[in-house]
């Protein structure tokens, strides 16, 4: 609890004011995957293959944009530095710890863009959801990585509309606009996410799954794997929540 404090209080005065709420949720997964770096560490090679195999295909490696950046644990970043010219990190919150540790490892290329990639601000008021055209802002760019964000999107979505009856339908459009931004990027793209969970009880017998891409359809995946998010004994015992995890 202390170590979660003090990168808290650390991180608070490095973030916009507009995106303080959200810094006690990315402390909480560092901190969960602290806990769990044994039961995740499989997925986190996989993603960073994945990236780094869209990386080393691309003709030209001027500037790299990663959303959802997060923690690093998943990004390939000293490759990516090594290879791209420019690699551009977005997320709603770069802690501390992951600022100290790029400052450490002496990376100069690096840029840390704070912003919502939901774009539910914009679904609310009527406008135009195109979360992702700030892309066309950015130069000399060659690829771009969805980096387990997705479904995060959904999430974030949800529980910032707060229940409401028509949810379903703003929560598939968030995520349909995701898809269809990366799309529309004149780059390579690399999407990484979970797309369902199952709660599995030690038996291996299933008692719920769920759909995180809301009936949204991602196409055909190139690859795909199994993400132990909350392992036996993380929560209970008895149950682990596995995601399924595809990549395209």
């Amino acid at each position: 609890m202390i170590l979660e404090a003090l990168n808290y209080a650390a991180t608070w005065p490095l973030t916009s004011a507009a995106h303080r709420p959200f810094i006690r949720s990315s402390v909480n997964l560092w901190a969960r995957a602290n806990r769990c770096r044994t039961a995740w560490a499989e997925h986190e090679r996989q993603t960073k293959a994945a990236i780094l195999k869209a990386a080393e295909q691309c003709r030209q490696r001027r500037t790299v944009v990663v959303l959802g950046s997060g923690l690093l644990r998943d990004v390939p970043i000293t490759e990516l530095s090594r290879l791209f010219d420019t690699v551009v990190l977005v997320d709603l919150v770069h802690l501390a710890s992951v600022r100290g540790w790029l400052k450490l490892k002496g990376l100069k290329n690096i840029r840390l863009i704070e912003r919502d990639l939901s774009g539910l601000d914009a679904l609310l008021a009527g406008e135009v959801l195109e979360p992702l055209a700030f892309l066309r802002q950015v130069p000399y760019l060659d690829l771009v990585v969805s980096a387990n964000l997705l479904s995060q999107i959904g999430i974030g979505v949800a529980r910032r509309l707060g229940g409401q009856s028509e949810d379903g339908d703003r929560v598939r459009q968030a995520i349909a606009a995701h898809v269809e931004g990366l799309a529309q990027v004149p780059a390579a793209t690399c999407l990484v996410t979970d797309v369902s969970y199952a709660v599995i009880d030690r038996g291996g017998l299933r008692h719920e799954t769920v759909d995180l891409m809301h009936g949204v359809d991602l196409g055909t995946p190139s690859a795909r794997w199994d993400w132990p998010v909350i392992p036996f004994g993380e929560e209970s015992r008895d149950y682990q929540i596995v995601h399924h995890v595809i990549t395209r």
